[in-house]
């Protein structure tokens, strides 16, 4: 629903709420998870985290394991009590309920997926093999698409960032399986020795689909010659960061005029998209890359590229012996885990994946309580009332630059726990007589029919949600100005209904701030209160802005991750700035609720040094050093130690807090501090 800024019923509702019930509520820290033991202004991830760390330590299943694993380990419990009542009932066909209990059963019948082996895949195995000439790959490519198997690039339909009423097709590069282009470029030691097990796990997976170890190095050797070529030209994750760098809209007819290597006819024929005008070509290089190759490379080097991605992305869905090699590359080898999650934990996230809004609805009946939504919005008003104030108390923001700011506060789009409508899953057909990868090209279908059916040539639906009610996280989507948060992450360490403002504003209420802080970071500044890609700010004013995100920049550049291995700080740019505002914008909206009622000393902690080891607890957890490096090269986020001991020095209040001074590790001069927001 669209919000609006009562700033002084918003105030006021909350300073109520800390006047009856904030004295008698709990503190919301918990004692054991802390290591006083550790000198807070030396390292307070570990001061705040450190007995949590020790009692939660890394089991052979996962390469990291935090405060989100945790809940979201407890919401899986949950899930599997809803999903195997209904998978254990006799359902009625065509329900929703014989889908969820079918697909669970697929899942978890070890036996009849072993005697099948690659078999449920060896048609496509073979339609793939029948290629005749290149003129042929891109059909194929097309058509196996819409069944889940990718390939060279993506395709997706989204808000036009120039029009963001307007749904547009647009086209991003892909094609390689490691993800990240510097997996196959980057030359340290440690990327090689990765190379190269890769190398050796693609022979593997086609010796166990049938092939020689003769054929199965062939077909390697086309893999990474066809991977490395597209990875050379793929942009970096954080090239890809940049909105207007990754935006290229064009006529079909130009399309067809500077990719001449693709049949553009056939191939948005057979995807379902007819009449097709204009679209966005995200990444122009690597497609163009990809035009060379499948035009240029001899058709078995092709076919081998694609049987690839046929396998590796089915691997999970096969026997267990090809389950096994493929998380014994990615799993092991990649991110340091030791052993596979169980198979119900499979099971219940291919549910999950599959009908994650029918599970989700199940879910919030079960287990979402109505008063957690309403105090999340009254938190989520508060917090948009301290972000005004932030905006307002910039110096270095000008006057026209606020206003605009504030339209688009004001016009946030905020959703809270589930939503309003809920995803028709009537279309989708799980036949228990099929094999369990059968069923889901079947479900990858009918998601592809979905995404074109109410997306292509229609207007963006803002009620849309991106993520599942039981997902631990929260998101902000520029193009719809929407900040949402599912009911999964509205529980322990996240939101406390027992706890007072003090912890709720430094856990839920940084994660409310950091999600609002996001339509104003380096990349959600670029947008205006439309969703429209838009120049909003005054002359200088985004230079000025610039200028003090570089600290930021500099700051977790600086930091040594692993003994060789820096932070990335361009990368995780945004997410740092959501982090700074985050705490800011909470810090000052739980100040504002407990004005009238200041909150008393709880388990020997002021207010004050609750919220910040709320916020700090959030980010509790153990990580393997191959998981530290996958992130490192990969992900926009900091790492959950830098979160803590990278964002908090840049923060007045928690040098007062804590009483730290220059003889603290973590200490930094006060004119060397991010000044943002």
């Amino acid at each position: 629903m669209k919000t609006k800024t009562l700033a002084t019923w918003a105030i006021a509702a909350l300073a109520t709420v800390a006047c009856t019930n904030n004295k008698t509520m709990e503190s919301g820290i918990k004692l054991e998870n802390l290591d006083t033991t550790a000198v807070a202004g030396d390292d307070f991830f570990r001061y705040a985290c450190g007995g949590w760390m020790d009692s939660h330590p890394l089991t052979d299943e996962y390469s990291r394991f935090g405060s989100f694993d945790k809940l979201a380990e407890d919401n899986r419990e949950q899930l599997r009590t809803l999903i195997t009542g209904i998978a254990e009932a006799e359902n009625a066909p065509g329900t929703v309920a014989q889908k969820i209990g079918d697909l669970y059963n697929m899942a978890m019948d070890s036996t009849a997926r072993n005697e099948r082996g690659v078999e449920p895949i060896r048609p496509v195995l073979e339609r793939i093999a029948a290629l005749k000439s290149n003129s042929e790959v891109m059909p194929l490519v097309a058509e196996l698409s819409r069944q889940g198997m990718g390939s060279f690039f993506g395709l997706y339909i989204d808000a036009d960032i120039m029009d963001s009423r307007q749904n547009l097709v647009q086209l991003y590069q892909g094609g390689i399986s490691l993800g990240e282009k510097e997996y196959y470029l980057d030359t340290d030691e440690a990327t090689v020795a990765i190379r190269e097990a890769y190398k050796k796990h693609i022979v593997k997976m086609f010796c166990l689909a049938g092939f020689d170890e003769a054929a199965a190095t062939k077909k390697m050797e086309a893999v990474m010659k066809i991977e490395t070529a597209i990875a050379d030209k793929s942009y970096s994750a954080t090239e890809q960061r940049d909105p207007a760098a990754n935006y290229h809209k064009m006529t079909v007819e130009e399309l067809k005029a500077d990719f001449k290597g693709i049949d553009w006819d056939t191939y948005f024929g057979i995807l379902g998209i007819n009449g097709l005008t204009e679209l966005s070509v995200s990444q122009p290089e690597p497609i163009h890359e990809v035009e060379r190759i499948v035009t240029e490379e001899p058709v078995e080097d092709l076919i081998a590229y694609m049987q690839w991605h046929l396998l590796d992305g089915a691997a999970g869905e096969l026997s267990d012996d090809f389950a096994e090699e493929s998380f014994d590359f990615y799993g092991r080898t990649l991110s340091g885990r030791k052993e596979q999650q169980p198979r119900w934990k499979r099971a219940v996230n291919a549910v999950n994946s599959v009908l994650g809004e029918a599970v989700g609805q199940m879910y919030v009946e079960r287990y979402f309580p109505a008063d957690a939504k309403e105090r999340m919005l009254t938190l989520v008003k508060n917090l948009q009332v301290a972000l005004g104030e932030r905006i307002d108390a910039q110096d270095w923001m000008s006057d026209s630059t606020k206003a605009r700011a504030h339209e688009k506060l004001s016009s946030f789009i905020v959703k809270v726990g589930y939503p309003d409508k809920w995803r028709d899953y009537s279309g989708l057909d799980i036949d228990p007589t099929l094999s369990y990868p059968e069923n889901l090209r079947r479900a990858s279908e009918f998601f592809w029919n979905d995404m074109v059916s109410r997306k292509y040539g229609k207007p963006v639906d803002n009620t849309e949600w991106y993520m599942t009610p039981q997902t631990v996280n929260a998101y902000y989507n520029p193009t719809t100005n929407e900040i949402c948060f599912p009911a999964g992450i509205l529980q322990y360490p996240f939101f406390d209904m027992a706890a007072d403002d003090a912890f709720n504003y430094g856990a839920i209420g940084v994660v409310i701030g950091h999600e609002m802080t996001h339509g104003f970071d380096d990349q959600g500044r670029q947008f205006d209160k439309d969703g429209n890609f838009s120049d909003w700010w005054a002359p200088g004013d985004g230079d000025k802005f610039k200028e003090k995100t570089q600290v930021l920049v500099d700051h977790f550049n600086a930091i040594e991750v692993l003994p060789g291995l820096q932070a990335n700080g361009e990368l995780t740019l945004g997410e740092n700035i959501a982090d700074h505002g985050g705490i800011m914008v909470a810090y000052q909206a739980f100040k504002n609720a407990t004005e009238g009622a200041p909150l008393p000393v709880k388990d020997g902690f002021t207010p004050e040094q609750r919220f910040f080891l709320a916020y700090s607890a959030v980010w509790a957890g153990n990580i393997r050093d191959e998981q530290i490096r996958v992130y490192t090269k990969s992900d926009p986020h900091s790492l959950g130690r830098w979160r803590v001991n990278g964002t908090l020095p840049h923060i007045d209040a928690w040098y007062e807090a804590f009483g730290i001074t220059p003889e603290h590790k973590l200490y930094i001069p006060a004119e060397n501090r991010a000044q943002v927001w």
